[in-house]
């Protein structure tokens, strides 16, 4: 798998991952239902268009956090995570509309050995969304429990 071990990571270090996703009524609308999140905000066009300043619906920011995670799993930690150990800092400075296409940076901003498993450590990742006019979207901090090169 194309997952990086923990070694392999440097403070500092920045990825600009290549894949990009076009987000759509579909993958607002099915994510809403598939998490019981009635919020017309994310649902019902007609109310957005009425009754909110942005004329529009919404995407779900949980699923605009889980996209943005997602895509940077091929090119870091596919394969490698042993968990993810929580998410902080997690901010939507700018809205995601239906028909957005976002891109994601992650920022390698430390690293530590586990202290209990000798063949672990902890990454902390800075992720960064952003829509087609490279306007900041979402950001987060994730701590990842990441596991070492196997030694033979």
């Amino acid at each position: 798998m194309s997952g990086l071990h923990f070694e392999e990571f440097e403070a500092g270090q920045a990825f600009e991952h290549p894949i990009r996703r076009t987000v759509t009524e579909m993958d607002n609308t099915l994510f809403s239902a598939l998490t019981f999140n009635p919020q017309p905000l994310h649902i019902d066009r007609h109310y957005c268009e009425t009754q909110t300043e942005f004329g529009q619906p919404l995407m779900n920011s949980y699923f605009t956090l889980g996209l943005m995670v997602g895509i940077a799993v091929s090119d870091i930690s596919l394969g490698t995570t042993i968990a993810n150990l929580g998410m902080t800092e997690v901010r939507f400075p700018a809205p995601v509309f239906h028909g957005d296409t976002l891109h994601v940076a992650t920022t390698v901003v430390g690293k530590r050995t586990s202290k209990s498993r000798p063949d672990a450590g902890i990454l902390e990742f800075q992720h960064q969304a952003f829509n087609q006019d490279d306007e900041l979207v979402a950001t987060c901090k994730r701590q990842v429990f990441m596991r070492m090169k196997p030694t033979k």
